[in-house]
């Protein structure tokens, strides 16, 4: 079977059901050492504000805590999936990078998206409706700034001219895209396609993180509509990387009653009760271990290389038996 790389959303939950204070801060310095030491690469969540309508809880800010494990780790990767580029600023964004590169040994990775929750732009000056452009002009404002100096930029939403930003990385970090069909939420934007804009940005950028919160079938129907797009804008879709990103709790037991039965409250509490546990199970990787193991090895099969799984638990023991039962049958 292929081989995978492996990332792990590290549990940096803004829990709303218990005060944050030194035993939180704990548990995810002992999941980023537990990454580091498992060869997983550590990756963040982004969410400013808690979004009801998909999650129970928001996130905390994640470029200060992936300082924070560049102090920790050594090796693995450090990267936004996704960072939310509308609710940001270009100039401070490219500072904020560039910093982090530095102390990280230019270890990070640039996971980006234009983000989904209207209430996130509405209070850092924005609509739902700009954040295509926004986060395009974002993208290519922050690679001007942290390649080259004097860098001047003229776009709808930002400009600037003759800004340097010191120190800046020896080359850009790689960008990862997400995207891709979202099962719908009435009260939201999300539609269950993944849109030509969407594609674009990805095709440019080269690297995908797809998402979990559509269908396993809509997953690999987004990859096969994307190699399409990609031969359309001549570009050799075998150049593009396929990641996917997914929610899971790992439960030791091959019975499926007992594994959905310990998996139930902490999705219940991480992701809030506007879904039903029947979407949430259609939607991410939930149930007995062997079961979850078939289920990337499906998206193996159309192509998946780089997999980004999020316990919906703070406690370390995760990344353990991630790196035991999940990460070894795909080695």
């Amino acid at each position: 079977m292929a081989k995978l790389k492996f990332g792990m959303w590290i549990p940096t939950y803004a829990w709303q059901d218990r005060r944050a204070g030194p035993g939180n801060v704990r548990r995810i310095k002992e999941s980023i050492e537990k990454c580091e030491r498992h060869g997983i690469d550590v990756w963040v969540i982004d969410h400013l504000l808690t979004a009801p309508g998909l999650y129970g809880n928001a996130w905390l800010e994640p470029l200060g805590v992936l300082s924070y494990a560049a102090a920790l780790t050594s090796t693995v990767k450090l990267a936004t999936g996704i960072l939310v580029l509308p609710v940001r600023h270009p100039v401070m964004l490219a500072k904020e990078i560039s910093t982090l590169c530095h102390m990280s040994n230019n270890r990070y990775v640039f996971g980006v998206g234009p983000g989904w929750y209207t209430r996130e732009y509405e209070v850092t000056g924005s609509r739902i409706q700009e954040r295509g452009k926004r986060t395009d002009e974002i993208i290519e404002a922050v690679t001007l700034l942290l390649t080259r100096p004097n860098a001047t930029y003229r776009g709808r939403f930002y400009q600037f001219e003759d800004v340097t930003i010191d120190p800046r990385p020896p080359k850009m970090p790689p960008i990862w895209v997400s995207g891709g069909s979202r099962v719908p939420d009435p009260d939201e934007h999300d539609v269950p396609v993944i849109a030509t804009t969407v594609m674009d940005r990805i095709v440019k950028a080269g690297n995908w993180l797809s998402r979990c919160s559509g269908t396993q079938e809509w997953v690999k129907r987004d990859w096969g509509q994307l190699q399409e797009h990609a031969r359309l804008r001549r570009r050799d879709p075998r150049t593009l990387t396929f990641g996917h990103c997914n929610f899971t709790h790992l439960v030791d037991t091959r019975s499926h009653a007992k594994a959905l039965e310990q998996s139930r409250a902490p999705f219940l509490r991480t992701m809030g009760t506007h879904r039903s546990w029947e979407h949430l199970q259609e939607c991410y990787m939930i149930g007995p271990i062997d079961r979850i193991n078939a289920r990337i090895a499906d998206l193996v099969g159309a192509g998946l290389q780089y997999l980004v799984v999020g316990p919906v638990t703070d406690d370390p023991k995760q990344v353990d038996l991630f790196a035991k039962h999940v990460m070894k049958s795909f080695r």
